[in-house]
């Protein structure tokens, strides 16, 4: 069996929204559940040296996709979506330190554990895998943002964030994949990704979480909201997703584009 086949040209436009993450955005965003909305706040941290650690790991093999200028105009695409991506979760970050949240101390552990540590220590081929399968666990979280109303209930400026965010990870889910494909096909290449990759991110949310809800706690009450359990019930009915996407994940002839949710990008994008 082949281990991929390679994605269509599809164009990686690189765009430039604004949103309007200010004070009038609540603490409790997100069907009025603090704790909802803290869920989704431990991603936003991530996300940013997220981002830029994948734009990284792809770049140290950019002079081997040289001779394939499709490949390589794709990977800017990558570059410069990736790149924003991490520019407007910082905005959102910086929103959430004005709504009182005090998150030096979770960036400084993020930065001494993730990056000057794990990083250097993880060879490159692996780093490039790891990239691999985070950009697979987000295209799937984004399929399930896209396509269930699990935000339908989040502030329209927040939901109007991470749903461009969903359609742009859903555009460049391949890319990275093609180029780990380029450069290093196995199997057990891949699969150490994944495992390194989950234990990252699984360690890194449940401290992001943690400091949310330890400080939640002793910020003054927000202005009570009516509750919607509209969130609660959509991330129940996914349950077995990403758990199936793992197993897709690990079939010898796995690619990302075997799965054709482009439609749902660019239908979205258009509404936006």
């Amino acid at each position: 069996m082949p281990l991929s086949r390679p994605s269509p040209s599809r164009p990686i436009p690189v765009r430039a929204p604004r949103f309007e993450l200010d004070e009038s955005v609540p603490r409790a965003w997100l069907g009025g559940s603090p704790v909802a909305s803290h869920v989704v706040n431990a991603l936003s941290l991530l996300f940013p040296e997220g981002e830029r650690f994948f734009i990284r790991s792809v770049r140290h093999y950019q002079e081997q996709i040289d001779e394939d200028p499709e490949l390589r105009a794709r990977v800017r695409g990558f570059f410069g979506q990736e790149g924003r991506h991490g520019h407007e979760h910082d905005r959102h970050n910086r929103m959430l330190r004005a709504q009182g949240f005090e998150l030096d101390a979770f960036f400084e552990r993020y930065q001494r554990v993730g990056w000057d540590w794990i990083e250097p220590n993880v060879p490159p081929h692996l780093r490039l895998a790891t990239t691999v399968a985070l950009e697979h666990m987000t295209a799937t979280l984004a399929e399930i943002a896209l396509d269930s109303p699990i935000l339908d209930d989040a502030h329209p400026e927040v939901r109007r964030l991470l749903l461009w965010h969903a359609c742009e990870e859903i555009e460049h889910k391949s890319v990275a994949f093609d180029v780990l494909t380029r450069v290093d096909p196995r199997l057990g290449t891949r699969a150490a990704g994944l495992a390194i990759g989950a234990g990252v991110l699984l360690g890194f949310f449940a401290l992001a979480l943690a400091t949310f809800l330890q400080q939640e706690r002793a910020l003054e009450p927000a202005a009570p909201v009516p509750r919607s359990r509209t969130f609660w019930k959509a991330l129940r009915a996914t349950r077995g997703t990403l758990a199936a996407a793992v197993v897709d994940y690990l079939r010898p002839d796995f690619h990302p584009d075997q799965r054709d949710n482009y439609a749902l990008a660019v239908q979205h994008l258009a509404s936006m």
